[in-house]
């Protein structure tokens, strides 16, 4: 049998691929962590319901991973920011998550995280040359 290798925007394959990790990956997890898998997406909106920033993230066996925290420039500094983290950490906790991790880059959010008592534990260097990729966690148990 002769294999290739193709680069396409497929969403089916996508999905495929990521199930079977999936399925490799639940041989190797206690059964009770079995099927822990769900999408957090908390929205910020204006009294227009325009969307002025969110949270993105995901509930993977015992932890929360934040993908993607976004708040308008114009009302950074506010709040708001704090009260995402807050709610999604809630959700974490109800959901029975030992930790969260999340990674931001040096011009983003790293003070913003560690005032919120995320811990750095690892990073990369030289990020769009002159930049620090940060990977943070925080411990919830």
């Amino acid at each position: 049998m002769q294999y290739k290798i193709s680069q396409e925007q497929n969403e089916r394959k996508k999905s495929l691929i990521n199930n079977k990790l999936y399925e490799y990956n639940l041989k190797h997890f206690p059964k009770d962590l079995r099927g822990r898998y769900q999408e957090i997406n908390l929205f910020l909106t204006n009294e227009n319901d325009q969307i002025c920033g969110g949270i993105l993230g995901e509930i993977c066996w015992n932890w929360l991973e934040i993908h993607t925290l976004m708040i308008d420039e114009d009302i950074r500094g506010l709040g708001y920011g704090s009260k995402l983290l807050l709610e999604i950490e809630q959700i974490a906790l109800n959901n029975k998550c030992d930790f969260i991790k999340v990674d931001t880059l040096s011009f983003q959010a790293l003070d913003f995280y560690k005032n919120h008592g995320y811990q750095v534990y690892g990073t990369l260097d030289n990020v769009g040359w002159d930049h620090k990729h940060y990977y943070l966690k925080k411990d919830l148990s």
